[in-house]
């Protein structure tokens, strides 16, 4: 498949784990990637693995407006026009009662993930326009429903309303805003937590946690032309943990065990 043949992809939060998957993904589809992080030697070591032909490694703060306008014209003027956006960055970097959240927490939170995503497409959408380009959103499953981490789930939500309103405004000009929901994913953030992963398998009807390729196949859908009549759409990736807890079936004595109360977080 080469949907994304003399196409140009910006991802951001692209060293690691989802962001490297998608960036990875759109490459091998035939796509041109512009990688950012703040972590330069991770993504100027991802652009040489990918080809330096055909992707370009950038230091960039998501949480500075004169970082991300950089690197979007960075990206123009390396290739010469710019056909996605994919918003992967943020993370949950609240974690006190929400109760006790400061000022200052709530700001750094909204700041990380939610501001981020609006300063890159503020940035992109002339460039969209032109292209008739897209924009993908990662956000969770935590803002869809209520699995805690009060803070996070309000800035993912805030994401998924963003993008809801970006494609109603942009639709007639041809630009596309899509959302990817993620549940619980195999990434380093969790490499700090031994055990985490396995104990929050059991609540997911399919019987495991996601890993980064999952989400990097469905942001590739969405981004490709196979989504063009899609837009203003959440597609959640989380192997049915919004359905409800696993439940094996009736009559197998592991149905009566009561589900996990741990929330996955991306």
């Amino acid at each position: 498949m080469r949907r994304f043949a003399h196409k140009v992809a910006f991802v951001t939060a692209a060293a690691q784990g989802i962001g490297q998957a998608v960036a990875r993904r759109i490459a091998a589809e035939g796509g041109t990637v512009v990688v950012t992080d703040l972590r330069q030697e991770a993504v100027a070591a991802l652009a040489d693995e990918l080809g330096a032909e055909r992707a370009l490694g950038l230091k960039a703060d998501v949480t500075s407006r004169a970082d991300i306008d950089a690197a979007v014209a960075a990206a123009v003027g390396r290739f010469g026009r710019l056909d996605l956006v994919v918003n992967n960055a943020g993370g949950c970097i609240v974690s006190s009662r929400p109760e006790d959240t400061s000022d200052e927490d709530w700001h750094r939170q909204l700041d990380v993930t939610l501001l981020s995503a609006a300063r890159c497409i503020q940035a992109a959408i002339p460039h969209l326009v032109k292209t008739r380009g897209n924009v993908v959103t990662i956000s969770s499953v935590n803002g869809i429903a209520a699995f805690g981490n009060v803070e996070y789930a309000a800035a993912k939500a805030g994401q998924i309303a963003m993008s809801q309103n970006y494609a109603a405004r942009y639709g007639p000009l041809g630009v596309r805003f899509n959302v990817v929901a993620p549940g619980t994913v195999r990434t380093p953030v969790w490499d700090s937590q031994p055990g985490a992963l396995e104990q929050l398998t059991s609540m997911y009807p399919l019987g495991r946690v996601g890993e980064p390729e999952d989400i990097a196949a469905a942001v590739a859908f969405l981004g490709s032309d196979d989504a063009a009549w899609i837009t203003g759409h959440t597609l959640p990736v989380e192997g049915g943990v919004l359905t409800g807890p696993a439940r094996p079936p009736v009559g197998d004595a592991a149905a009566d065990r009561p589900a996990p109360a741990a929330a996955p977080t991306r």
